[in-house]
């Protein structure tokens, strides 16, 4: 099947010969590489570079770029995330270009002079900032890890940007959404907007400035931190009294972490070590899942849905407490994923009752926005990659000339200890703001090995739900044996501690499974919504073949290679 997208795009995939379930599609099979995102345009994008011989890496990077410019909600130049390589044979490196804090800032930024938060300042505006990691992140995958000339990466952004795209249904709604944000800063109304209103599906979106910026970005990664690129963001900030500076931007250093890697059941578990506190919730919850029948209770069921919510809850209630950038403070992982502590935790769980005074355990001794895409090229190198720009459209400020969305991640440090930030998540003295620190993320790339073979690579956005979806993805897959794409698609829920109110999608629980569950003392949220955007790859042992999946939630596509 071919379908056509302009600016000689064409998606290209091979679908399996039947759907196994109505409710959704047939995951994307190719005996080469695979590209999940959240745009059909960047996906073909990298599945182009694949095509001309380049590595998973390298169709990384130009997926990066392409993102900031046809998914401008989460895909960023101006912002930063973590990637999780697997390569060459040799053990799975994490690299984290997350944002850091400005020099000038520090653990009472945001209070006035009486200790009170303005919590609006952490969001909106220049001091909203932290110090972006993303074009230094894709810098260095592709020194370790490509082959083809950074500009062949990055010039398919730069024509997106410079001749335009069609405007799709998914970014009509998502631009909609965040419309009063955008039309607050003259260059982002500049971009956005047409004749008084929103760009809207079927309108053309052309970013000329951003154009510039990543033909300057061609000629090597140190124009943004150095450079013209670079010079113009950081003008602008402190002109409207922002405090990144020309030093924030030129110190700015990625760093290569180990992954964290436990065994659970038959699986070994690979994802991400803090500064994300993603992994580690993972596998906590995971871990106090680990004896459980879960095959018995069947997926969807009360049962199910009761357990899951309140290992979730223990989870996030420890994530309140314990996490923080590792060059700042020390993480307990071992102690908090240790089995004996998991299965106490576990013991404490009632299946007739909720559980609504829980508490962070007695150790022994992000509307919330990002975007993920996963990539496999055809020699077995995966990348599964999380970035932002915190909220939708991060600050709604594009830097002066630049076509840049600033990001702002300084909210997901905790301005005040007991006040919860934009997605009401609840966050400890270790998460205080310092100058040069990473503040503490739930992005959760994630691989799955079976023995020593790779079979599943996946992760997602949302915010603190990005745990929960993954969770729920890879239980899915694993335990009750869906095929990739119905893994993705199948019904989410969602619960962090903090507030205690169980998230759920609309259609996602029939009326008598809610009422069993209220009865057991859960609280709902009043309204239900969708969340999350899975995008992952997946080996699948009877078409002997990988498949892939972009979640249906949110209009993206898998493109082969």
């Amino acid at each position: 099947m071919k379908k056509c997208l302009g600016l000689n795009l064409c998606l290209v995939w091979s679908l399996s010969a039947t759907l196994t379930l109505g409710a959704t599609r047939a995951p994307v099979t190719n005996a080469k590489g695979l590209v999940a995102s959240s745009s059909p345009i960047a996906s073909e994008v990298g599945a182009q570079i694949l095509r001309q011989g380049g590595t998973a890496a390298d169709a990384a990077v130009a997926v990066g770029f392409a993102l900031a410019v046809t998914w401008p909600s989460a895909g960023n130049i101006g912002g930063g995330g973590f990637a999780l390589i697997h390569a060459d044979g040799g053990p799975d490196r994490f690299i984290d270009y997350r944002e850091t804090a400005p020099a000038a800032a520090g653990p009472d930024f945001y209070l006035n002079a009486k200790g009170e938060l303005d919590a609006s300042a952490s969001r909106v505006g220049y001091r909203a900032s932290g110090v972006p990691g993303t074009v230094a992140g894709l810098a260095l995958l592709h020194k370790r890890w490509g082959k083809l000339p950074w500009k062949t990466l990055l010039e398919p952004a730069r024509k997106l940007a410079e001749s335009g795209f069609i405007v799709d249904q998914a970014l009509a709604e998502s631009l909609q959404h965040s419309q009063e944000l955008l039309e607050g800063n003259a260059e982002t109304r500049k971009i956005f907007f047409k004749k008084g209103h929103v760009i809207g599906r079927g309108e053309r979106l052309i970013q000329k400035d951003l154009a510039r910026s990543i033909a300057a970005l061609e000629r090597g990664p140190e124009a943004f931190y150095e450079g013209s690129v670079g010079k113009a963001i950081i003008a602008d900030i402190q002109k409207n009294r922002g405090v990144l500076s020309a030093k924030d931007l030129s110190s700015y250093k990625v760093v290569e972490r180990e992954p964290l890697r436990r065994k659970w059941r038959d699986f070994e578990v690979v994802t991400a070590p803090p500064p994300s506190s993603g992994g580690a919730v993972l596998l906590a919850i995971l871990g106090m899942l680990e004896k459980d029948n879960l095959e018995a209770m069947g997926s969807g069921s009360a049962d199910y849905v009761h357990l899951l919510t309140e290992t979730m809850k223990k989870a996030f209630a420890d994530r309140s407490t314990w996490f923080g950038d590792p060059t700042f403070v020390s993480n307990p992982i071992d102690k908090l994923l240790d089995p004996v502590y998991l299965a106490k935790r576990r013991s404490e769980i009632s299946m007739t009752a909720a559980a609504h005074d829980i508490k962070p355990g007695e150790l022994p001794g992000e509307k919330p926005d990002t975007t993920h895409f996963t990539i496999r090229d055809s020699h077995g190198m995966t990348i599964s990659n999380t970035y932002t720009l915190n909220g939708s459209y991060g600050t709604g400020i594009v830097a002066k000339g630049t076509g840049i969305l600033l990001n702002n991640e300084m909210d997901d440090f905790t301005s005040k200890i007991g006040a919860s930030n934009m997605f009401g998540l609840t966050q400890g003295k270790r998460n205080l703001i310092a100058p040069g620190k990473r503040p503490l993320s739930s992005m959760t790339p994630t691989f799955v090995y079976r023995g020593k073979d790779l079979i599943l690579a996946l992760g997602a956005p949302g915010g603190p739900t990005i745990i929960n979806s993954v969770a729920q993805t890879l239980l899915n897959r694993l335990v009750f044996h869906m095929d990739i794409q119905q893994a993705a698609d199948a019904p989410r829920f969602h619960h962090q501690w903090m507030p205690d109110k169980l998230l759920y999608e609309p259609f996602g629980l029939n009326p008598d499974t809610k009422k069993a569950l209220e009865a057991r003392g859960q609280i709902f949220r009043d309204e239900a919504r969708t969340f999350g955007d899975v995008e992952a790859l997946a080996w699948d042992d009877e078409l002997r073949l990988w498949t892939g999946a972009s979640d249906s939630r949110n209009g993206g596509a898998v493109a082969a290679e």
